[in-house]
């Protein structure tokens, strides 16, 4: 399937603009098994590029590759048009691009606090490690992601959705140009799902954050994204605005189901699948016997 790829004129960024980061012509392997094939991606500055595809269609690979996680077999990724990204030191990549991956641990012993105040590393000075910055820093992470009353509490005594968006916190205060997310709303309830997709759109769109996130709710993507990537079985076959990009015949031979685009206003769309459920083929079976008793 050809790649399909739509971009207005305004998306394109000038040549002063910064916090851009560009995939070329990447292909990715696990030893031999190739993932990503000659796949392209341009993550701009103010706006929220999200990657969408079935399970094993290589959306991860394709963010840990920007996060240099895992180097790409052939092609380039530079930022800012011309640095590469291997060319940076660790403490400087990290000050450039923070990355909130799928795996992540459960420290013990330490507060909400301190785990999100690990985020500023990248940002500490001398052997002391001193970081005038950092306070506020934490202080606003913990505002935004709505856990500042969790500060004092120690991690490993919350919920996983409390526990995701300490992470994403940590992330935020890292306080980079660049933010890449891994499935973020994933053991999130459904109001802080929609507060993690807002707060992506708000940094975007108020702090001119370049966002490049991973998600599996077609509909979160077609609702946050500026520009979404299809990518099935290791390759990008669609790019562009959600309501060009996603059609109806597109989606349903990606996901091999039944999909129906529907365009809501001339720039907005929403997706779903009527497919039936069928939980149960025949009714359970009653009968009058009493339940054992043990």
């Amino acid at each position: 399937m050809g790649v399909s790829s739509v971009h207005s004129p305004e998306q394109q960024p000038s040549p002063e603009i910064t916090g851009l980061l560009q995939g070329t012509n990447l292909t990715i392997a696990y030893g031999t098994h190739t993932v990503i094939h000659d796949a392209s991606l341009h993550l701009q500055p103010g706006t929220v590029t999200a990657l969408v595809g079935p399970n094993g269609s290589g959306k991860s690979t394709l963010l840990r590759s920007l996060s240099r996680l895992h180097s790409p077999n052939h092609g380039t990724i530079t930022l800012n048009k011309t640095t590469p990204i291997n060319s940076l030191s660790a403490k400087e990549f990290a000050r450039q691009i923070t990355l909130l991956s799928q795996a992540r641990p459960t420290p013990a012993g330490l507060t909400v606090h301190d785990v999100v105040e690990f985020g500023r590393h990248p940002h500490r000075h001398g052997w002391r490690g001193t970081d005038p910055h950092g306070p506020d820093a934490v202080k606003r992470a913990l505002a935004l992601t709505g856990i500042a009353p969790l500060a004092h509490h120690y991690v490993d005594t919350l919920s996983g959705g409390q526990l995701q968006r300490v992470w994403f916190a940590s992330a935020l205060a890292q306080n980079t140009s660049i933010l890449l997310l891994d499935e973020p709303t994933n053991h999130l309830d459904l109001r802080y799902q929609v507060e993690i997709l807002q707060l992506m759109r708000q940094l975007a769109d108020t702090h001119s954050i370049t966002v490049g996130v991973v998600l599996h709710d077609l509909n979160h993507a077609a609702a946050v994204a500026d520009t979404v990537l299809v990518l099935d079985q290791g390759q990008v076959v669609a790019e562009g605005p959600p309501h060009l990009a996603f059609t109806s015949d597109l989606l349903t031979t990606v996901y091999d189901i039944d999909v129906v685009v529907t365009h809501t206003t001339p720039t907005t769309v929403t997706v779903s699948t009527p497919t039936t459920l069928t939980l149960r083929a025949q009714p359970r079976a009653h009968t009058n016997q009493p339940a054992p008793v043990c």
